[in-house]
């Protein structure tokens, strides 16, 4: 039976939905673990953060990571060491390297999006237009949400 959601209070909703997004989370870093070989959840989300923002400085990702420098510093060593970035000398501070992807991070990072797409589009294949509709507004908002958290 459906509750009369406008009953529900707003600290009630959100620990719901911050369990359901935990959990999806979890299982999706779970049916990509295969692709992950080698790589902690840090490490996937900093080679995410090169790919979309660089390249960048060992700084500027783990400010954008919300990291400090000592945890970017080994993230950025296991990258090394996978073969999935390449470092470059900053032009503007010859202290400093530039962080980008490389061809080989790319190929991973599009192995590991595929597997975690697969997994979703197919436990969303028996859901309904309007329940697929809901989750693609469900995700803008979610996205909204997020950029708030930026500053």
């Amino acid at each position: 039976m459906l509750t009369d959601q406008t009953d529900i209070p707003l600290a009630e909703r959100a620990a719901h939905l911050r369990t359901a997004i935990v959990r999806t989370a979890r299982r999706l870093r779970q049916e990509a673990a295969a692709e992950a070989s080698g790589l902690t959840p840090t490490s996937v989300a900093a080679l995410a953060t090169i790919e979309r923002h660089g390249p960048l400085t060992p700084s500027e990702i783990a400010a954008i990571e919300r990291v400090k420098r000592p945890t970017i510093t080994r993230t950025l060593r296991c990258l090394e060491r996978e073969g999935l970035i390449d470092r470059a000398p900053d032009p503007e501070d010859g202290r400093s390297a530039l962080v980008s992807v490389n061809g080989a991070g790319r190929e991973r990072l599009r192995r590991l999006r595929g597997r975690k797409n697969a997994y979703l589009a197919r436990r969303m294949k028996d859901l309904t237009a309007a329940e697929v509709e809901t989750l693609g507004r469900a995700a803008e908002i979610l996205e909204r949400i997020r950029e708030g958290d930026r500053g």
